[in-house]
C-alpha cells in the first residue's frame, strides 16, 4: 500500500490539477484536453454557471480488515502525486492523484502486482495524462498480459483480482473498473454509482461471455468465478486468451469520467465486502453523518469497516474516501409541506354508518 503526503492529522491533503510529463506538449493543450466536458454533463458559459470554477481540495482515507477469512487478499493504494512518485516533473505544482482498491481471489499475489504494476504503467504511457481514457484501458491490458508471463515462470503467483481505480486530474474524475469493485459518489448527500458490478447476472455481460465462446453455470462465470472481469486468472483453463478478441473473463475496464463540481462532496471506494451489507445511498449517508461529526476520512473508512462487520460481511473489507472539500459536508435541512388530508366516500359512508349504529 501507498500512502503520501500525510498532515499531522493522519490525513492527506492536496489541490489537484494536471501533472505533467516529460514528453508532454504545452500546458493550454493539456487543460484543454482534460477539461472537456464528460458524461452528463454540459458546456455552459463560465459567467452563467460559477460550478465550473470549483477547484476541489481533496483529502483522502482508508482502512481495510481481514474480516473473518483466513487470508487477507484485498490490497489498495493511495497516490497523491502519480507524476512525482515515478520521478516525473510537474509543471505549475499541477498533479494527477490515483486511487485504487484490488480484491484478490485464489490467492493474494495479483492484487498486490496490480497494485504495485498498474499505476506505474499508467504514468509511463507516452500518451499520459493527454488521452487518459486510452492509456488507462491500455495499461490494464498490458499490465494484464505481463502478469501472465510473470505467472508462466512462476507459478505460485498464479491467481486473480478485481480492479477499481480513481484518477483525479483538476476537475475531472476518471474511475475505471473490473470486477465487482465499486466507487460511489455523493452529490449533495445524494448517492452516485461510478461503476457497474461484472456479475454472471448481468446480461449485458452475460452476453458478451457467451459471444466469446464462455457460459454461465449456477451464476459463475464457466462455473467457476463470481465475476465476469478480473485480472489474471490466466491458470483457470478456457478464461483468457492471446489476441483482440481474448477469452470470455476480461481485463478490460469500464470506464467513467466527469467533471466535478462544488456539489459533489465525496467518493468510496470499496471492495465487494463493502457492498455485500451496505446499498449505495446506506453508504453515502452513513459516511456523511461521521465526517459531519468528526470531519476525518481515516476514522470514517475505519467506521464504515467495523459497521460492515457489525452488520454480518464475512469477506475481506477495505474502504476508501476522497473528499473534495476541506470542510464537513453540509447539514441538510428537513423541508417538511403539509400534506392535505382527507377521506374517501367510501370511507365517508362506512364511517357515517358505524355513527348511526
Amino acid at each position: 500500500m501507498c500512502v503520501e503526503n500525510l498532515d499531522e492529522g493522519g490525513e492527506k491533503m492536496e489541490t489537484f490539477g494536471l501533472c505533467k510529463t516529460p514528453n508532454e506538449k504545452s500546458s493550454d493543450l493539456a487543460k484543454s484536453h482534460m477539461e472537456r466536458i464528460c458524461e452528463n454533463t454540459v458546456a455552459i458559459d463560465s459567467k452563467q454557471n460559477p460550478l465550473i470554477d470549483f477547484v476541489p481540495v481533496t483529502r483522502s482515507g482508508d482502512w481495510s480488515d481481514i474480516g473473518s477469512r483466513e487470508y487477507m487478499e484485498d490490497t489498495h493504494v493511495c497516490i497523491s502525486d502519480l507524476a512525482k512518485k515515478y520521478g516525473y516533473h510537474s509543471l505549475d505544482q499541477e498533479t494527477v492523484s490515483f486511487y485504487g482498491v484490488f480484491d484478490g481471489h485464489g490467492g493474494k499475489g495479483a492484487a498486490h502486482f496490480f497494485c504495485d504494476s498498474l499505476p506505474r504503467v499508467i504514468v509511463e504511457d507516452a500518451e499520459f495524462p493527454l488521452e487518459l481514457e486510452k492509456v488507462v484501458t491500455r495499461s490494464f491490458m498490458q499490465t494484464d498480459t505481463q502478469f501472465a508471463k510473470i505467472c508462466a515462470v512462476q507459478s505460485a503467483l498464479s491467481s486473480g483480482t478485481t480492479a477499481l481505480t480513481a484518477m483525479i486530474i483538476g476537475r475531472s474524475l476518471l474511475v475505471a473498473n473490473a470486477g465487482d469493485c465499486r466507487a460511489v459518489l455523493s452529490r449533495l448527500g445524494m448517492a452516485v454509482e461510478m461503476s457497474k458490478d461484472h456479475r454472471p447476472c448481468c446480461i449485458k455481460e452475460r452476453k458478451r461471455v457467451e459471444s466469446l465462446g464462455g457460459y454461465i453455470d449456477d451464476g459463475y462465470l464457466n462455473g467457476q468465478l463470481a465475476v465476469t472481469r478480473a485480472l489474471g486468472d490466466w491458470h483457470l483453463e478456457g478464461m483468457k486468451g492471446i489476441g483482440e478478441r481474448g477469452g470470455p473473463l476480461s481485463a478490460e475496464p469500464e470506464l467513467r469520467m466527469i467533471t466535478l463540481t462544488k456539489d459533489d462532496e465525496f467518493l468510496i471506494i470499496g471492495s465487494d465486502g463493502i457492498w455485500d451489507v451496505f446499498s449505495n445511498q446506506n453508504a453515502v449517508d452513513f459516511a456523511r453523518r461521521r465526517l459531519q461529526e468528526h470531519n476525518d476520512t481515516k476514522l470514517c473508512c475505519k467506521e464504515l469497516v467495523e459497521e460492515a462487520i457489525r452488520r454480518g460481511a464475512t469477506d475481506n473489507l477495505t474502504a476508501v474516501m476522497v473528499c473534495f472539500h476541506s470542510d464537513p459536508p453540509a447539514r441538510m435541512g428537513v423541508h417538511r409541506t403539509r400534506v392535505p388530508r382527507g377521506i374517501s366516500a367510501e370511507g365517508f359512508h362506512s364511517l357515517r354508518r358505524s355513527l348511526e349504529a
